[in-house]
């Protein structure tokens, strides 16, 4: 099985996304060996949702609070993803993280929050430009997923996000990868009971339709969180088809 995440960020309005979807879904059959998914802004959910839904694409939020409900302004529970249609939520981008002071603490709640909603987590992980040239990316990836002791186990995806590949044209070697996601891999089993079976890893960063038929190549790759790409229909119908 491979699996293909669009994430939106903050971009489109209604009417846009609503083009969008009727261009993707003109250029997209759903296939038992890939799991397409696509992670809008808050407003757009419901409407992508019940656009998608009866051709079997997933939506995801970008981000959830753990609380269910309170005096969070500016928030989304997991509770409200749930409600509107969400099946999974992206957890620790590299962009809650470095821009929004998202903490590996704050993470162990969501996740929980995440699997009580019944809502797959989609947990980030990746080192930055100066963290990689210090040699210390593993150490960095020991840490995010470290957080999974403290979880439970819990079905979800992993997405490695080389920090310094993302929506910068840059894409992490093949060696850089496979070292990464096997090293991710080993991790997840020390820190979970690997009780539901074998956790997809995902890899994101720069992701197009020229460079993706080369990193599903890789072995240890389950399939792409994508950004940029994701916001052009055609692009992503293709994407989803290079991974089928």
């Amino acid at each position: 099985m491979r699996f293909v995440v669009a994430n939106w960020k903050m971009n489109f309005l209604s009417g846009e996304a609503r083009d969008f979807c009727e261009a993707f879904l003109a250029d997209y059959a759903p296939s038992p060996s890939v799991t397409a998914a696509i992670a809008p802004p808050f407003h757009l959910i419901r409407p992508v949702a019940d656009g998608l839904r009866s051709r079997q694409v997933r939506v995801f939020g970008q981000n959830g609070h753990a609380e269910p409900k309170g005096a969070f302004t500016g928030e989304i529970s997991m509770a409200q993803l749930h409600d509107v249609g969400c099946s999974g939520v992206i957890l620790g981008h590299s962009e809650r993280r470095h821009l929004f002071g998202e903490t590996d603490e704050a993470l162990v709640a969501k996740v929980k929050a995440a699997r009580d909603w019944n809502l797959l987590p989609l947990l980030c992980v990746g080192e930055t430009l100066d963290e990689r040239k210090q040699g210390r990316t593993l150490e960095v990836l020991d840490r995010q997923l470290s957080i999974l002791a403290k979880t439970g186990p819990t079905p979800l995806w992993v997405a490695y996000e080389p920090v310094w590949a993302i929506g910068t044209g840059l894409r992490a070697e093949v060696g850089q990868i496979r070292e990464a996601h096997a090293f991710i891999k080993v991790k997840i089993a020390e820190y979970m009971n690997l009780n539901f079976g074998p956790v997809p890893i995902l890899y994101g960063g720069s992701i197009t339709p020229e460079n993706f038929p080369e990193l599903l190549d890789i072995p240890e790759v389950a399939g792409g969180l994508v950004g940029g790409a994701s916001l052009d229909p055609a692009k992503f119908a293709t994407l989803v088809k290079q991974a089928g």
